[in-house]
């Protein structure tokens, strides 16, 4: 029962997190909850199946967000998520009109 309380714990403290940075914007309650989930899987896994499996929960915990974090942006839900607009126009700047207007009043001046 422990076991499966610390993997419930990694997994969901690993979805939340991913949620929080992908998902959701700002700093917030998932990102919250998600670094909870994860410290309380070390904690318990630390308390309830000893010192070795503590180390290893937090060494699965690194590695699980990180290869989360890799996959999802290898993934191509952010291609999905993303704005992909290609603007073609531009802007005169303001320099170059003052120049345009002044090369006009010379020609009118010639």
């Amino acid at each position: 029962m422990d076991i499966f309380l610390v993997v419930l714990l990694v997994l969901a403290g690993v979805a939340l997190l991913l949620m929080e940075m992908f998902l959701l914007p700002g700093f917030g309650i998932a990102g919250v909850g998600g670094f909870a989930c994860l410290i309380g899987a070390v904690v318990v896994a630390w308390l309830m199946l000893g010192q070795v499996a503590g180390l290893i929960t937090l060494a699965a915990c690194v590695l699980l967000m990180a290869l989360a974090i890799w996959g999802f942006l290898r993934s191509r839900a952010l291609d999905k998520m993303a704005l992909d607009t290609k603007i073609d126009s531009h802007v005169e700047l303001a320099n170059n009109k003052l120049k345009k207007e002044e090369d006009k009043s010379e020609k009118k001046e010639d």
